[in-house]
């Protein structure tokens, strides 16, 4: 009796058994609400994984492999080339290329008596020859290739086309007469950087029409 009437003197209530063992809930953590840990997951990267420091290099594609039976692409630009140099040699030579006399007697003499027997000269005899200029004051020089031309009908007509260097590109002369010996030795296509069989052709052509010796002259 007296100690319980100690116990209600003091206002007391001497907690039980039970409530020492179960904890406060009031502080107790929530279990509805996450909690943050050191382990990763799978909606948050791990920061410490480790971040690529450089884009990797392209692979480049390997060139494609020819089929079976076709050429590599090199090998026909390298057979281009040679059908070229295959078709030039082909290419028949100019007959400016020719030797000098060659051409002269194959090309020049035959196309000159055509060309001036269209412009009506028929009696026209044309020899080709090295020998002296008949020219006064050259008796002294050398000989040289020489295309004389003359008219059958009216014989005392004679021009002379002179090569001194026997190359149709080299220093050309002319000279012309009716019944004595000429005096003058003129220069003949001065002007022209390149001589073609047809230019030597129209040159000398021009050149005797300018005489009056050609067609009703």
């Amino acid at each position: 009796m007296a100690d319980q009437t100690n116990h209600n003197q003091a206002g007391e209530v001497a907690p039980s058994t039970v409530d020492k063992q179960a904890p406060n809930v009031e502080h107790a953590p929530s279990t509805d609400s996450p909690e943050a840990t050191d382990l990763p997951t799978a909606n948050a990267p791990d920061s410490n994984a480790a971040k690529p420091t450089a884009t990797p290099p392209k692979r480049e594609k390997p060139a494609a492999k020819a089929a079976v039976g076709e050429k590599p692409a090199v090998a026909a630009t390298e057979e281009k080339p040679a059908a070229a140099k295959a078709a030039k040699k082909e290419k028949a030579p100019a007959v400016e290329d020719k030797p000098f006399v060659e051409f002269i007697e194959q090309d020049y003499l035959p196309a000159l008596q055509k060309a001036i027997a269209q412009q009506g000269v028929q009696d026209l005899q044309v020899s080709f020859a090295k020998q002296k200029l008949p020219i006064t004051g050259f008796e002294s020089a050398e000989e040289c290739w020489q295309i004389i031309g003359t008219w059958k009908e009216t014989g005392a007509r004679q021009f002379n086309l002179y090569f001194p260097e026997e190359d149709i590109q080299g220093k050309k002369g002319f000279s012309c007469n009716e019944g004595k010996k000429p005096s003058t030795l003129e220069s003949f296509l001065i002007d022209e950087r390149k001589i073609t069989l047809d230019l030597l052709v129209f040159g000398l052509v021009q050149r005797l029409d300018g005489q009056k010796w050609l067609g009703i002259n």
